[in-house]
């Protein structure tokens, strides 16, 4: 089993991440709607929707969303919020979900590059542009590699229902791993989290597999221009031709 797929559906994931900031979340796909100014009828795909916090958001806006993801405990947890424009299944990104069927596709909070292949990478870029109607469109929200090596923080502490993370970063291999290790009730758990420090070029090779032409590039959730030394995202927007 690859690392996601056990620690995605572990609880202590969740505990860990619990702080994330839903307003900002909210912020950015408002930002990101405001952008790309979609009809009132588009269909969206949240490709690794986690707990579901965007494709939620986004059918509160009135579009018809539909959400996948690996994890099972997730994909369990977004079906209370389930509707007549709103579903989730579970599906791996890298095997073909569905064909000329959606307008957007969102890959957002880097949601991907956990893969130990780069033909993993490909084909499940392409897979998601598969999805695309054509002319439609993929954002892909991204750690700007550059700014995260220049800014990383070597070790850390973090106390969430009473458990304490001890957590450590570092670059190796062309990957960013973070160690997490924490006790809970008598019991020691090791996970390491391995995320590929993709760039720019990286992007448009996949993208370019798959047909796609790359409109604009942001380098945060206010969408100013991508900077490689000071953006800390690399938010990349791209037109199936």
């Amino acid at each position: 089993m690859s690392w996601f797929e056990s620690w995605f559906d572990s609880p202590y994931y969740h505990i860990l991440y619990q702080h994330r900031d839903e307003q900002e979340a909210e912020a950015f796909l408002d930002n990101l709607l405001d952008y790309l100014k979609p009809d009132n009828h588009s269909s969206m795909l949240d490709l690794g929707c986690g707990k579901g916090r965007h494709a939620v958001y986004l059918n509160e806006k009135g579009y018809e969303v539909t959400g996948i993801d690996l994890s099972e405990q997730s994909i369990r947890y977004c079906m209370q919020f389930e509707n007549d424009k709103l579903s989730f299944f579970v599906h791996d990104m890298r095997k073909l979900f569905r064909v000329n069927d959606f307008d957007f596709v969102f890959n957002l909070f880097t949601s991907f590059g956990f893969f130990e292949k780069e033909s993993e990478n490909i084909a499940a870029i392409k897979n998601a542009c598969l999805t695309l109607k054509k002319g439609g469109t993929i954002v892909i929200d991204y750690l700007n590699s550059q700014f995260v090596e220049d800014h990383l923080v070597k070790n850390d502490i973090a106390v969430f229902n009473g458990i304490t993370f001890n957590i450590t970063r570092e670059l190796q291999d062309g990957y960013f791993l973070k160690k997490i290790s924490f006790q809970d009730k008598g019991n020691n758990y090791n996970f390491t989290e391995k995320v590929a420090a993709l760039k720019v070029s990286d992007f448009e090779k996949y993208l370019n597999f798959s047909n796609m032409k790359i409109r604009k590039i942001f380098g945060d959730y206010d969408l100013h221009e991508f900077n490689s030394l000071e953006s800390p995202r690399l938010i990349i927007i791209a037109t199936k031709a």
